[in-house]
């Protein structure tokens, strides 16, 4: 083989080299490139997720503010309606000892009209 052959076979391999090199390189450049914009893709969609459990979070805390609320007039309404119920009894117990027709029943305090015995 001629020195020109080897010279010639030698660029050749260089040549080749350069050339995988430089494919390896913009192939390496395309996955990064493409891991970029993935890595954007899910940063995006984190911070949709992110403003959705905000979101969320909120409502679930107005859900339970307005549950508290209910719950508070609740509570009044069942003291209301004890007290009106006592007022009720109080009325009750006071008609029965003005009412000439019935005896008190000293065991119960109950009125007799409830046992069925009144007098008339």
């Amino acid at each position: 083989m001629s020195t020109t052959a080897i010279i010639i076979i030698v660029v050749a391999v260089i040549v080749i080299l350069a050339i995988a090199v430089a494919v390896a390189r913009k192939a390496q450049a395309r996955r990064i490139d493409q891991q970029r914009i993935q890595a954007d893709e899910h940063r995006r969609e984190a911070e949709a997720q992110a403003l959705t459990a905000e979101r969320e979070r909120a409502a679930a805390e107005e859900q339970a503010a307005h549950a508290k609320q209910q719950h508070l007039a609740a509570q009044e309404r069942h003291a209301d309606a004890e007290q009106q119920r006592e007022q009720a009894d109080a009325l009750k117990r006071r008609a029965d000892e003005l009412d000439p027709d019935v005896e008190a029943d000293t065991d119960a305090d109950v009125p007799e009209r409830e046992h069925g015995t009144t007098r008339r």
